[in-house]
């Protein structure tokens, strides 16, 4: 149970932090702490998969969508890093790696890990096809018109290049460049831009490419993803990627073992700042795509790479005052309202000061002067006070006893570490929260409404759930900021159109505690409809697969809540969708039901993606590694030692491609 709470603070913390940074551009704590607390969750999954949600923070990568340009599905997901703080966390990376592999000799491919912003350009014959940003990193913002203004992007190839590829990299102003767009800023009586970073990325969001054109933007390739490329390691794919004509760092360099990576660190740790462009630390990459293909994937991240980041730099100024901000689950947020610094290429104004116990631990009182650090150089936290300049006359922190929105008293449970607001049902931010939840990409993704618009709905009295979105008008939407008849036509037909979202996302989407993408399919798919879940009991629940006590609580208690009970009557009331429709799958069968297989090796008459997308369609589940309950290994050429011993050892039957086949036609 406390475990469970732990987790479900921290995704919550996570999932603000996230929220504040990607989608409103204003970020409360550093890079580091952000990287050590999902660290932390992700420690705590791992040990407890029996709360795994897909929608926490750590399966995801994080990021918000704009509307401004159209959404393109990435043909090949874009993961995120881990990122490593210590020479200690890359021996246990490198142990990890050998665990799987089966102590083979590595190489590693070096690279420096550039601060700008992230990219994907798709090739096909030669000739740039697209461009699109990370975005969530399973879609991102169509930005072709932009980048071709970038000089350093070739649109079309020379040599010997693959028929489609997609390549990655990242879109950077540099130093000179940034200085001089300011200088010109400055003589006109203009603000300046606040960092290289930031002006980057806000650059491929500009409307019109001429203006893109006028900015020295430049674009560092380091990835190439696509089928028969060709090419057999990272390092043979930057030789491949400069030759075709792309901008390819020169700093990139092929290490012989983990000790040749820590002399690369120490030597950029020191010579970085003589780089014409910002750069916060070094990713590590297994060089092999053989080896690649065997390590995998986790939710988040590739088991193959691991970036390195650089000590965070530290400034001194004044605290100011401390304010408080609910989240959605009702969590409370101290923020330090600092003195305005420059840290690390920026202006700092607001920092994170977590909860009480942190607060308490630091002492911090306002008036004091205060050290912050920038980790990473993006998201800001305060960590100590300079106590010989503390005026003896400044009183000790009284944190809050009530929530700073709804005036409800405060609560907080025993072990946990944040307070929290109770008031589930009247705290604005919390209902805002709730809205914003079920509007958001992965669960009714309505088209032409973003969360500052569901809040301005609010505040105006237009809405006060979810089930009221259904019943906004275009003439009560015009009168609203910012608010033409376009855009309210748009968000009343996304609205609309949201009745076709199948019921899985809907029931993600209602916002039932613990229960996120991956258990709300589990869900949809045992019981059909809202009204079979709605009428199971706790035993029933736990006995569907994955589902366990806690979650079989919360679903019971809130179709206990009359007011979820209302909320969803209306909803189906104006046709969403609260049943599954079975749809006709000729190429399906149950053949593999049942059964769980572990794929390895590489194949020649699929590609690996292929052959697990033919164990799904025939009923049966893909494993990402070989445990017990592992029926069948599909071995290829070049299986994984470590994973062939242990399928020997466990006496797994190991299928040739061809017999997999045959198993497929009986």
């Amino acid at each position: 149970m406390e475990i469970l709470q732990k987790i479900q603070n921290l995704r919550a913390e996570l999932n603000e932090h996230n929220h504040n940074y990607y989608v409103l551009d204003r970020p409360t704590i550093s890079d580091f702490e952000f990287d050590q607390k999902l660290k932390q969750l992700q420690e705590l999954e791992d040990q407890h998969p029996e709360f795994f949600d897909d929608n926490s923070p750590s399966q995801r990568v994080g990021g918000a969508i704009t509307k401004n340009f159209k959404t393109v599905i990435h043909d090949y997901r874009m993961y995120s890093l881990d990122n490593s703080y210590s020479k200690e966390d890359l021996l246990d990376w490198e142990n990890r790696i050998q665990k799987v592999l089966g102590n083979v000799t590595l190489q590693y491919t070096c690279e420096l890990k550039y601060d700008g912003a992230s990219i994907s350009i798709t090739y096909e014959d030669g000739k740039l096809k697209r461009a699109v940003t990370r975005g969530d990193g399973f879609q991102g913002d169509d930005v072709t018109n932009n980048v071709k203004t970038i000089k350093s992007i070739p649109l079309t190839l020379k040599g010997d290049f693959p028929e489609r590829f997609d390549i990655r990299g990242e879109i950077i102003l540099p130093f000179e460049g940034f200085e001089k767009m300011n200088q010109e800023l400055i003589e006109i009586g203009e603000t300046p831009y606040s960092n290289p970073r930031n002006t980057a990325s806000g650059s491929l969001k500009l409307q019109d490419s001429s203006e893109v054109a006028k900015r020295p933007l430049e674009c560092l390739l380091y990835f190439i993803v696509g089928k028969n490329l060709k090419i057999n390691s990272q390092f043979e794919g930057l030789e491949a990627a400069r030759s075709w004509g792309f901008k390819v760092p020169r700093e990139a360099k092929l290490a012989g073992s983990i000790l040749e990576v820590f002399d690369y660190i120490n030597y950029w740790d020191i010579h970085r700042h003589q780089l014409p462009y910002e750069t916060d630390g070094v990713v590590i990459k297994v060089n092999s795509f053989q080896y690649q293909d065997e390590l995998g994937f986790t939710a988040k991240a590739p088991r193959w790479a691991m970036a390195y980041k650089f000590k965070a730099e530290q400034v001194a100024t004044k605290l100011n005052s401390i304010s408080y901000q609910v989240g959605r689950t009702g969590s409370i947020t101290p923020v330090a309202n600092l003195e305005p610094v420059q840290l690390a290429g920026t202006v700092v104004k607001r920092a994170s000061l977590h909860n009480a116990d942190q607060i308490e631990k630091l002492d911090i009182r306002v008036g004091d002067t205060v050290f912050v650090e920038k980790g990473g150089e993006i998201i800001p936290k305060i960590i100590g006070v300079d106590f010989s300049k503390r005026n003896p006359i400044l009183e000790s922190t009284q944190y809050i006893t009530h929530c700073p929105e709804c005036t409800s008293e405060l609560v907080r449970s025993q072990g946990e570490a944040n307070h929290y607001c109770p008031n589930f049902y009247g705290c604005p931010p919390q209902i805002i929260g709730r809205i914003q939840h079920y509007i958001s990409r992965k669960a009714m993704d309505i088209e032409g409404l973003g969360g500052e618009t569901v809040a301005l709905l609010y505040h105006n009295g237009l809405v006060k759930n979810y089930a009221d979105l259904y019943d906004l008008k275009v003439e009560q939407i015009l009168p609203l900021e910012r608010m033409a008849q376009k855009s309210a036509e748009n968000l009343v037909n996304g609205v609309q159109k949201s009745k076709e979202v199948p019921f899985e996302r809907v029931l993600y989407a209602i916002g039932i505690r613990f229960v996120g993408e991956t258990v709300a399919k589990k869900l949809a798919k045992h019981y059909k409809s809202i009204e079979a879940i709605q009428n199971a009991t706790i035993t029933d629940l736990i006995l569907v697969d994955e589902i366990g006590e806690k979650i079989a609580h919360s679903v019971v208690e809130f179709f206990e809540n009359q007011e979820n009970i209302q909320i969803i009557q209306r909803l189906k009331q104006v046709g969403v969708q609260f049943e599954i429709i079975e749809k006709y799958n000729p190429n399906a069968t149950d053949k593999l039901l049942g059964k769980t297989f572990v794929v390895s090796g590489v194949f020649e008459k699929f590609s690996r993606d292929d052959l697990k997308k033919a164990i799904e369609d025939n009923g049966g589940k893909v494993g990402s590694s070989i445990s017990t309950k592992t029926d069948y290994v599909v071995a290829g050429e070049n299986m994984g030692p470590a994973k062939l011993e242990k399928a020997n050892h466990l006496k797994i039957p190991i299928l040739s491609e061809t017999e997999f086949i045959t198993m497929l036609s009986v």
